[in-house]
């Protein structure tokens, strides 16, 4: 198999052994049997299970930042834009494979490599949602900022709220429901700053 190939498929191992077990419970043999490799391989890629965590880790906060990054540029009417940027979130911690896990509650944020990668998703999605405030409204860079963190948290903490909640019960909240609900209260108080000349 070619190397990124083989280093895309131990990833993809990897996420699965975290997600069920959490850091400091994975072992490097787990995942290399899930994997279907042996050890000697897997540490040919990775030097050690934090180095596997941390390229794992990346990916996944990579991926959100795309996404909200995406969901910003994809409509110019700013309802929408908070609509799609709240679904980032709802459908991220949704997605069955788990790898918000990772970004939003990790056994590790000790580790400063670890806590610096899960701050990046905040910081950078913030810098993001923070120019189209500032843009927008005329607003001071740092006023734009916390309203895009508060944007942000708000987001996290109801999609992860959610799921343990309402994400795999019978009767409970569904997705989009969800997802539009949070939305629509994020935008009734972000629309009350007005759009500058």
């Amino acid at each position: 198999m070619p190397r990124r190939e083989r280093r895309e498929q131990l990833l993809e191992s990897a996420l699965g052994v975290f997600v069920a077990q959490g850091y400091h419970a994975a072992a490097m043999d787990d995942i290399a049997e899930r994997a279907g490799v042996s050890k000697p391989v897997l540490y040919q890629h990775f030097p050690g299970k934090l180095d596997l965590y941390l390229a794992l880790l990346e990916v996944a906060a990579d991926d959100v930042i795309a996404n909200c990054r995406d969901a910003l540029a994809s409509t110019q009417d700013n309802r929408l834009r908070v609509e799609a940027a709240m679904g980032v979130f709802y459908s991220y911690v949704a997605d069955a494979a788990g790898a918000f896990r990772l970004v939003f509650e990790s056994d590790l944020t000790s580790e400063p490599a670890v806590r610096a990668q899960v701050d990046r998703v905040t910081s950078e999605c913030a810098d993001l949602i923070a120019a189209v405030i500032h843009d927008d409204t005329d607003l001071p860079h740092a006023e734009s900022r916390l309203l895009a963190v508060s944007l942000v948290g708000m987001a996290q903490v109801s999609a992860r709220f959610w799921l343990a909640e309402h994400g795999d019960t019978e009767g409970g909240i569904d997705l989009e429901v969800a997802s539009a609900l949070v939305s629509g209260l994020a935008w009734r108080g972000i629309r009350g700053y007005p759009l500058h000349d």
